[in-house]
């Protein structure tokens, strides 16, 4: 067949081991990580998904090293523990039978031990080793290491990588960047030692160099060894591009694929994995100016999604491989439907931080467009029914959508209905603000998909009581989702005002002087995008912060996002009336202000669509209310809801 993206397709050798594509599994920590640090059965499956779905190459991540200075991260490869060697056996194979490479991250945080436990007591009382002797941005201290741990610390890298091999792996990676124990050590930052490890950067490479050594004794030649750096850290302090490019060039000899990826976790965490408020690539320039200086492949990564960006990427010569982890987690057959021409079924990921503000706050994982992300042993796979019934949704947002297309793949006949001439729901309204327009591209997705199932789709068609019964239908899912709060305030009914919920089709009404009311989180992104247009923008909200429920991933980028494109907010403020001028409140003391906005955004939040869908809870023989109609609520909970709706049945 003629592949649409042959670049993106083709294999690639490494080492004396064969890739099937270019498009690899970058790493990202599983779901369950056993008391004793092995790789839990839920885990193995989480990277056995994204094995099965086409990726050349899938990255356990992130296996420490040297429990003994850092005991903290995630799995421990090693003799001594009951399974240990089996659990990474059990997941090389589940990744190798399906035509992956298997690899494991080798790492240690080195002065960041601890960062990823949720037992704050625990991390308290470790001991932080660095390359030298300080205080952490958290106030905690930092022991400088000796010459004898860092020996301890190499020869430890030799030996997981020997046992990674012996359990089956056929692809070390050696974590060298985001701000983790070898990236501080090349760091100016952070290294101030005087010795051989200190100073210039030839010294500063040196227990890189002495690791990457270690693990290819270990593993012997031509086994891949692939070298993770940040090709710039992104801070004050911090080593640059430029610096970059040589300690690329300082380690070549000893890898045979070098991964470009920018910035830490400690000061630059959306650079590190690029926000929705980054550009798509935004870190490929880095990987294309170190590839000039070197002469072993280079891969990149960093919020890639779309399939043309990628082959564009490997076809002008700016990186050999694109390494993706969330795009994973939201479709992990991307591989698979760019091999196969299908590029059009791609759910994209949205860049939303569901995933890893879940994995800080709960230590599981979930994904707002892919229900069985974390669960992939929960026994919820969508498997056809050996009783196909006739199934009615009511509603064409996301609920519904993926209600409606789980149901038909599990071979029900299904017929959605849709009181609008669109589908989409509340996802229509992101398509005017760029940053978010993956989420308008997921309605659009999910429709096509639906379509594509056998899904029989009815615009114009409000859902009744009367409608039901004339259907007869065997179940009904109700998914007529929530309608924006419009309060009773004077003024807000006005020519000068605009639903956030409908900007997409009022843009060219806005003026040049903005106010929005409403400090949630459809709010604050909205003042984002009206600021990027070189707008004067007013941010109003009644509490004492800005969208405190926003996942605390997204939040604090959300924040940085606020106040450099200088958004005036005023928190503590109640909305008295809507004028000509602007905005009317009151203070915390009663007294009135005036928040001036020729235009103003009403961003008050949803409310679910009760009145419509408790008419039609007695109208099949099953009917569930999934999505925004029972509590207004996230794409994630939409989603979600409308997967294991249709499992139901």
């Amino acid at each position: 067949m003629q592949r649409k993206y042959p670049n993106l397709c083709k294999p690639i050798k490494i080492g004396n081991v064969t890739f099937r594509n270019r498009m690899f599994g970058a790493p990202m920590g599983g779901t369950d990580i056993t008391a004793d640090c092995t790789i839990g059965p839920k885990s193995k499956a989480f990277y056995e998904l994204r094995a099965k779905g086409g990726a050349a190459s899938v990255t356990v991540s992130e296996c420490v090293v040297h429990p003994e200075t850092e005991g903290s991260h995630m799995y421990h490869l090693d003799l001594q523990t009951v399974d240990s060697l089996s659990s990474f056996t059990y997941t090389a194979d589940a990744i190798r039978r399906h035509g992956a490479i298997p690899s494991v991250e080798l790492s240690h945080s080195g002065q960041y031990a601890g960062t990823y436990l949720t037992d704050k007591d625990k991390k308290g009382g470790m001991a932080q080793w660095g390359p030298s002797a300080g205080t952490r941005p958290d106030g905690r201290p930092v022991k400088e290491l000796t010459q004898e741990l860092i020996d301890d610390i190499v020869a430890a890298y030799g030996r997981v990588a020997g046992l990674a091999k012996r359990a089956g792996f056929e692809m070390i990676m050696v974590h060298g960047g985001h701000g983790w124990l070898l990236n501080q050590f090349l760091s100016p930052f952070f290294n101030h030692r005087t010795d051989k490890y200190g100073g210039p950067l030839e010294n500063r490479a040196r227990l890189a160099l002495e690791v990457l050594d270690s693990v290819r004794e270990a593993v012997g030649s031509g086994f891949p060894i692939e070298f993770r750096m940040s090709g710039s850290e992104f801070f004050e302090g911090g080593y640059t591009l430029e610096e970059g490019v040589e300690i690329a060039k300082l380690v070549e000899s000893k890898v045979d694929l070098l991964h470009i990826t920018a910035g830490t976790y400690q000061s630059g965490f959306g650079l590190t994995h690029p926000s929705m408020f980054e550009p798509h690539g935004r870190n490929v320039y880095l990987a294309a100016e170190i590839k000039k200086h070197v002469s072993v492949p280079v891969a990149t990564l960093g919020g890639l999604n779309d399939p043309a960006m990628m082959e564009e990427i490997i076809a002008s010569g700016q990186a050999d491989i694109v390494e993706m982890a969330r795009a994973l987690l939201a479709d992990p057959f991307l591989p698979r439907k760019v091999m196969s021409n299908q590029d059009a079924d791609i759910v994209k990921c949205l860049r939303c931080f569901t995933c890893m503000a879940e994995r800080a706050v709960t230590s599981t994982r979930r994904c707002t467009v892919n229900p069985l992300i974390g669960r992939e042993m929960d026994g919820t796979e969508i498997i056809p029914t050996a009783n196909p019934v006739k199934v009615l949704v009511a509603g064409g947002g996301p609920a519904g959508l993926e209600a409606a297309l789980t149901a038909a793949k599990r071979g029900h006949q299904v017929i959605l209905c849709e009181k609008g001439d669109t589908l989409g729901g509340i996802l229509k309204g992101e398509q005017a603000i760029p940053f978010k327009y993956e989420m308008y591209e997921l309605g659009v997705t999910l429709e096509k998909l639906a379509r594509d199932a056998g899904v029989e789709i009815r615009l114009n068609t409000p859902v009744t009581k009367e409608y039901v019964d004339q259907e007869n239908v065997d179940a009904l899912i109700v998914a007529v989702g929530s309608e924006p709060i419009v309060p009773a305030i004077p003024g807000l009914d006005g020519d000068n005002v605009i639903v956030v919920n409908d900007y997409y089709k009022k843009k060219d009404q806005v003026g040049d002087t903005v106010v929005v009311l409403g400090g949630g989180l459809a709010g604050c992104e909205a003042a984002i995008h009206f600021a990027r247009e070189g707008k004067t923008v007013n941010l109003i909200e009644m509490r004492t912060e800005l969208a405190p429920d926003a996942n605390l991933r997204h939040r604090p980028l959300m924040m940085n996002e606020i106040a450099k494109c200088g958004i005036t907010v005023h928190t503590e403020l109640k909305g008295l009336q809507v004028t000509d001028q602007g905005v009317v409140c009151e203070d915390a003391n009663g007294k009135e202000v005036l928040v001036p906005g020729t235009t103003a955004i009403c961003a008050l939040g949803q409310k679910p669509r009760r009145n419509i869908a408790e008419t039609l809870v007695d109208c099949a023989p099953y009917v569930i209310e999934i999505g925004d109609c029972v509590k207004a609520s996230t794409i994630t909970t939409a989603i979600y809801q409308g997967y294991h709706a249709a499992l139901d049945i």
